[in-house]
């Protein structure tokens, strides 16, 4: 951000008392130019495709209908030059910023947090960079922790293994596994055998249990 220069700011809740007041908190900070405003997402992204160099930084919910904030994200990533997302939620569970880091979000910001956290979020992404308040970074944390046990899971699977794996999570038997990878069924008796010793499962209903643990179902 070029000194003396404000930031660029368009907003998005579809509560209209949350919306006027982010528009009264943030009026008075002189860094930061309201260019507009929109009560979903869908309205919002139609405004930005209209005007794709109008804003540098969007500040969004991300429980709405129709379109929620994760899903804009998603869609204002893919222009050329996108806007700095910021979401912001009363929720701070897994899936959600499990989404809105998916999404590419470049920030997270819980409603509960003060005015000077929000402005510094805001400077801090129209910068380049990332904010995620204090309280989501054990979740992402956590979340790291679990993908990396994923992979250390994974690792142990061959290729067929895997790929056989997500056929019987797709109920199908040992001969239309066989018949789908021109393989005998003998041979997908094998790898059935070695996939329950590797996962320590003692049946199909624990290997697919075991798929789903590991996001592959």
């Amino acid at each position: 951000m070029e000194e003396n220069k404000s930031i660029s700011l368009f907003l998005i809740d579809d509560h209209p008392l949350i919306l006027e007041g982010l528009k009264s908190l943030l009026a008075t900070e002189p860094s930061i130019h309201i260019i507009g405003s929109a009560q979903n997402g869908l309205e919002a992204l139609n405004f930005l495709n209209a005007n794709p160099t109008l804003v540098q930084v969007v500040l969004s919910d991300i429980d709405m209908d129709p379109m929620n904030g994760i899903d804009l994200c998603t869609e204002l990533k893919k222009q050329a030059n996108p806007p700095q997302v910021l979401l912001l939620s009363m929720h701070s569970n897994a899936v959600m910023v499990k989404g809105a880091i998916v999404a590419e979000a470049d920030g997270y910001v819980v409603k509960n947090a003060g005015k000077d956290e929000l402005i510094k979020a805001i400077q801090q992404v129209a910068n380049g960079g990332t904010y995620y308040s204090q309280e989501i970074i054990p979740i992402i944390y956590a979340q790291y922790q679990k993908e990396k046990q994923n992979h250390k899971e994974l690792a142990i699977l061959t290729p067929r293994e895997l790929e056989i794996l997500a056929l019987i999570v797709k109920e199908q038997t040992s001969n239309q596994i066989a018949e789908q990878l021109f393989i005998s069924r003998k041979t997908v008796e094998v790898h059935r055998a070695n996939l329950l010793q590797k996962t320590a499962c003692k049946s199909t209903i624990g290997l697919v249990k075991y798929a789903f643990k590991l996001g592959l179902a």
